[in-house]
């Protein structure tokens, strides 16, 4: 439940402080960076909700392996 909640601020965070998140958006996403803060802030927000939610737990904690493993991907193949 406390991962959920992190995890539904920092999305919520990309759009409020987008700032915070430019660098290291950029690091994985160097073209179209500011649409790519959006997205990541929109599945952060949605993982985090998942997690929140008793009955779809389960499948939130996949998809932030998943997400997780895409960012690495992005990192490693921009670098």
């Amino acid at each position: 439940m406390l991962a959920g909640i992190g995890f539904v601020l920092a999305g919520l965070a990309h759009f409020v402080k987008p700032e915070l998140f430019q660098s290291i958006t950029a690091t994985a996403f160097p073209q179209d960076t500011d649409k790519h803060l959006k997205v990541n802030g929109s599945i952060e927000t949605a993982l985090g909700v998942g997690l929140i939610v008793p009955q779809t737990r389960k499948l939130a904690t996949v998809g932030v392996l998943g997400y997780v493993l895409y960012l690495a991907a992005n990192v490693a193949r921009n670098r």
